[in-house]
């Protein structure tokens, strides 16, 4: 899995739902209804708004966000896609 996907649904109550996936692609419909798109190997926010209200693309800052709630599934996102810093010595 590569993008950490968030959508929001509001119920009749005015109660927001938010429902995470992961996925290996990005299809059609994830981007016309995700609210939230981060891609774990290139560290890009793809998308990033509440309420059709677009919020700054920030990696960090959404990603610490979501990491507060769903620790186990961005760590595991993580792992597969580490980041590699020039500080690695396995880069040339």
């Amino acid at each position: 899995m590569r993008y950490f996907l968030v959508k929001y649904s509001k119920k009749a109550t005015g109660q927001m739902d938010e429902m995470v996936s992961v996925s290996k692609k990005i299809k059609l419909r994830d981007s016309q209804s995700s609210a939230v798109i981060l891609d774990f190997k290139t560290r890009q926010v793809i998308q990033a708004s509440m309420d059709g209200v677009t919020v700054p693309k920030d990696w960090n800052r959404i990603r610490d966000f979501y990491h507060q709630h769903y620790a186990r599934l961005i760590e595991d996102l993580e792992a597969v896609y580490p980041v590699i810093t020039d500080k690695d010595p396995g880069l040339t």
